[in-house]
């Protein structure tokens, strides 16, 4: 699987180096047996973004992106999206990809994560719950809701600055580590994409991507 992952970060045309960060010998083994580069980091990060805060210690560069390990269907065009917005606007720190909601079930589903934007393209708030809330049913009213795709795009020096962060009351109630950005007065760019993630969650999710890999191999 993360062969696939690493494979597919490859194929984006601004990315100039792919480094698998890991706290597990194994995977680190199993990353050097396909060719690829990977760095031993400590087991006690909290999330993710403190592992990558992590190698960008040791590795500098202006700009790195978190691809979690369990999205072998990664689309490239849409980390190239993400690192285009910043290199567009050097005022944008973090970025991150949303797609529209097609199916009225996810809006409800507390596993899919929302996002609201102002004018600029900025985020207003993550959510679990439904946003926006369409008050009144009667009224027809053609809201959209946004899904978001847990990618992110970050400068190096926001990047080492979020483990010394404090964690705040919105990032426990919801469980999202991207607010904690929110609240500490950080601008995040949430950039459209038509890419709906497919991620490795459960053991039950494999058949479903190793389908869509064979298919994506097959056209």
């Amino acid at each position: 699987m993360i062969q696939h992952v690493v494979e597919r970060v490859r194929r984006a045309d601004q990315v100039s180096r792919v480094v698998v960060a890991t706290d597990d010998e194994t995977i680190k083994a199993a990353v050097a047996a396909f060719g690829a580069e990977a760095i031993l980091t400590r087991r006690d990060h909290p999330t993710g973004t403190d592992r990558v805060a992590e190698v960008a210690v040791h590795l500098p560069a202006e700009i790195y992106v978190n691809v979690q390990g369990d999205e072998p269907l990664i689309d490239p065009s849409t980390i190239d999206d993400l690192i285009a917005a910043m290199i567009e606007d050097e005022s944008v720190q973090i970025a991150t990809p949303c797609v529209a909601i097609v199916h009225a079930n996810d809006i409800m589903d507390p596993n899919i994560a929302k996002v609201t934007r102002d004018f600029d393209g900025n985020a207003l708030y993550f959510s679990r719950a439904p946003i926006p809330w369409v008050r009144d049913r009667n009224e027809s009213v053609a809201a959209r809701h946004w899904k978001h795709i847990g990618l992110y795009a970050y400068r190096r020096d926001a990047l080492l600055e979020f483990p010394t962060l404090p964690p705040g009351e919105l990032e426990r109630l919801e469980q999202l580590e991207q607010l904690r950005w929110l609240e500490n007065g950080y601008r995040i760019r949430v950039v459209e994409s038509q890419y709906d993630a497919v991620s490795v969650d459960v053991p039950s999710d494999i058949e479903r991507v190793e389908k869509l890999l064979a298919a994506t191999r097959n056209t």
